[in-house]
């Protein structure tokens, strides 16, 4: 079963990187998002085929990510992900003629390859690794709503609303990451009480489409490939550091193992650093944010 998650994370891969570029291929030519006037801007959205499009293949995408939680280790499913990034870059040339930048290829090859080599230093996985702590997990999302929120406020201060794209691909990162640990929960049955169930379910609609509307903003404001990137970067790290310290997916158990990790997070953060953003219409008033 874990080799099946495996064949559906490879699939999840390609479909969301599809999605996100059809999805800002729209928002380029749709209607300014204003965050304080939701309706009207999902109503702009949906009247532009590209990101109907995108939508649609990203519901796709979104029902096999949960299928492939459901069979293999959340963090084994996000490392493969994370290094289908490179498949960005070559849909962005290949499909829609966009320009790649070798900064660019190089990032993504960075970030790709930082979280590729977890998989090859994980031990070996049996089952799927859904039983969990309560108190690690309201910890570590609770931690994850602090984050996000002083991201969300963050645009307010000087110093950092000239770069309001990056805070909003990265706090959309971070919303898909609180949903996607709280998926995870889900399919281990939210540990059999009723009410974590509903709670759960609850973190996963408000995360999932407070992060789908936060992608449509960072993506009118940046390109394609810094800001699609970098939204796979934040929720890809963020949910393979979840497994491993909500569901307990274990670390590499030698000295040698634990070293190649380290270096892993390493490129994971030098990818971040090289990822360029901000190359995109910072300068117009794309996103109205309150």
């Amino acid at each position: 079963m874990v080799e099946l998650g495996i064949g559906l994370a490879v699939v999840v891969a390609l479909l969301t990187n599809l999605a996100s570029l059809l999805k800002h291929r729209g928002c380029q030519r749709a209607a300014p998002v204003s965050l304080s006037r939701p309706l009207q801007s999902i109503r702009g959205l949906a009247t532009s085929r590209w990101f109907a499009a995108g939508w649609l293949v990203a519901a796709i995408a979104w029902l096999t990510h949960i299928a492939a939680l459901s069979l293999a280790p959340i963090s084994l499913v996000q490392a493969i992900l994370a290094g289908g990034a490179v498949t960005l870059a070559v849909m962005s040339q290949r499909i829609f003629g966009d320009p790649v930048e070798r900064r660019q290829w190089l990032a993504l090859v960075l970030g790709g390859t930082g979280l590729a080599l977890l998989v090859l230093t994980l031990p070996h996985f049996d089952g799927s690794h859904s039983g969990f702590s309560l108190p690690a997990l309201l910890a570590f999302e609770g931690g994850l709503v602090l984050l996000a929120s002083g991201l969300a406020l963050g645009h307010r201060t000087e110093v950092l609303s000239a770069r309001k794209g990056i805070l909003l691909a990265t706090l959309a990162g971070l919303l898909f990451a609180l949903a996607g640990i709280a998926i995870k929960g889900l399919t281990g049955g939210g540990g059999g009480s009723v009410a974590l169930i509903a709670a759960l379910v609850g973190l996963t609609l408000a995360c999932g489409g407070l992060a789908q509307y936060t992608a449509a903003s960072a993506l009118q404001l940046g390109g394609a490939i810094e800001t699609i990137g970098l939204m796979g970067l934040v929720a890809n790290a963020t949910q393979i550091l979840g497994g491993v310290l909500v569901f307990g997916d274990p670390l590499a158990p030698t000295p040698a193992g634990l070293a190649l990790q380290a270096t892993a997070f390493a490129l994971v953060c030098a990818s971040a650093l090289l990822m360029p953003a901000g190359r995109g219409p910072e300068s117009r008033t794309l996103v109205q944010v309150p």
